[in-house]
């Protein structure tokens, strides 16, 4: 039921997707945030005086900028007076920003706010090894040269190793590229029908930025150098078939699946969306592009051999919440972290025995309809800068709606961690 507190999407900006060590290297991550937001409030008018709250995803974090979401609002040029906010949870993080903002809105405590996501591994931040960062606090609190001297003894030439980030998970201890061939050596998929889907997401992609619709959301970025990026240089016009066929499998040499051609690539990239009220969009003369109607957040039954199902948890429970079946949505919008775990997740989408045991139905609900999903392409061609791909698909969800004039849009995405969410937007619209 739409109400005057029912919270909105208003509009938004995202910035140019970029392979990593790339033009964004001269940035720091709440650098590149501050670009998505001040472009969301440049596109959507609006006195950015009347925004009540900031809240904003990251999954690589800066130790120097430990609310990044408040540093990445200021550098936007956007008043102190605006609180701020930082959500963690793997890739779902700008999930939980607009999740959060979503309720405060449906509550009444606010009418007006911008949620978003960044990431730029560019910068991302490398540390020095564990036993070093604790010899440093050990020689910090010593009392004396006796002592600092007692405490650099322990120190051994393997010490001097830098810590790099890997993009592993913490409890398994594998990369999400591992915990993927591990799904498929469950629930098997083949290579081919991989590869195809990946040559599938480049081909909408290349023709959704030919035609604009794909880049409408898109916020030129003007660095120190007196460069400016103005578009994504992640999708592959020359891609066919025959190339991803030719590429090695990386995770599992001698019989996996997944390759540099079916796995989304790590890239730089922030995206922020202004959310509201029905009242407010209207006090303000603001445009609503989809109403944010339900979000579902869940966690996977086994993190070794489920780690990235997300959607097929999340995307059921969703639509059983909101009595709708898969014939209802017309637009989907999921993240694509490899062609295989798209595939898995609808293969678990249609199989009863998994709707079954996972999620205590008679019956699936079926898998999403290739023809209503990811249609201007998705994370195997644009990449995937973490935070900020959740938000370049309800950007997406949102314009579709429109032009497709639907009805309903789901947009779901996995995570690190064994986690997934589905959100559930309205065309406003819709007749």
């Amino acid at each position: 039921m739409i109400s005057s507190n029912t919270p909105a999407i208003l509009g938004g900006a995202r910035t140019p997707f970029l392979d990593t060590a790339g033009a964004y290297s001269e940035l720091m991550t709440h650098e590149l945030g501050a670009k998505a937001i001040a472009g969301a409030v440049e596109r959507s008018g609006i006195d950015p005086s009347i925004i009540e709250m900031v809240a904003m995803g990251i999954v690589v974090h800066e130790v120097e900028t430990t609310n990044i979401a408040r540093e990445a609002m200021l550098t936007a040029g956007l008043s102190s007076k605006i609180p701020a906010y930082t959500t963690a949870m793997a890739g779902l993080s700008p999930n939980v920003a607009v999740a959060t903002l979503s309720d405060m809105i449906r509550l009444g405590r606010i009418d007006i706010a911008l949620a978003g996501g960044m990431e730029n591994f560019s910068d991302v931040p490398i540390r020095l090894s564990r036993n070093i960062r604790r010899l440093a606090m050990k020689i910090r609190q010593a009392r004396g040269g006796r002592q600092r001297l007692q405490a650099l003894a322990a120190l051994r030439p393997s010490d001097l190793k830098l810590d790099i980030p890997n993009g592993s998970d913490f409890t398994t201890g594998q990369t999400m590229g591992q915990s993927t061939e591990a799904t498929i050596r469950k629930y098997p998929v083949s290579r081919e029908a991989s590869d195809q889907f990946a040559l599938r997401s480049h081909q909408t992609a290349v023709e959704a930025l030919a035609n604009s619709a794909a880049s409408q959301d898109i916020v030129p970025v003007s660095l120190a150098n007196g460069m400016t990026v103005s578009a994504d240089n992640t999708p592959r016009s020359e891609l066919n078939i025959e190339k991803l066929a030719a590429l090695k499998p990386v995770f599992d040499r001698e019989n996996g699946i997944i390759t540099a051609g079916n796995a989304s690539r790590f890239t730089d990239g922030a995206a922020s969306v202004l959310l509201g009220s029905v009242a407010a969009a209207e006090r303000h003369n603001l445009d609503v592009l989809a109403l944010i109607a339900d979000v579902q957040f869940a966690g996977v039954p086994s993190l070794e051999t489920d780690m990235l199902l997300g959607p097929a948890i999340t995307i059921p429970k969703l639509l059983g919440k909101n009595g709708l079946k898969m014939a209802d949505i017309s637009v989907f919008e999921v993240h694509e972290a490899f062609a295989a775990q798209v595939l898995v997740n609808q293969g678990c989408l249609a199989s009863n025995g998994f709707a079954r045991q996972h999620l205590g139905l008679d019956r699936a609900t079926g898998p999403m309809p290739e023809e209503r999903l990811n249609c201007w392409g998705g994370s195997l061609a644009f990449g995937n800068p973490f935070a900020a791909t959740g938000i370049r698909l309800l950007l997406n969800a949102a314009r579709r709606l429109q032009a497709e004039q639907g009805q309903y849009a789901v947009v779901s995405s996995c995570a690190g961690g064994g986690l997934g969410a589905a959100i559930l937007l309205q065309n406003p619209n819709f007749n």
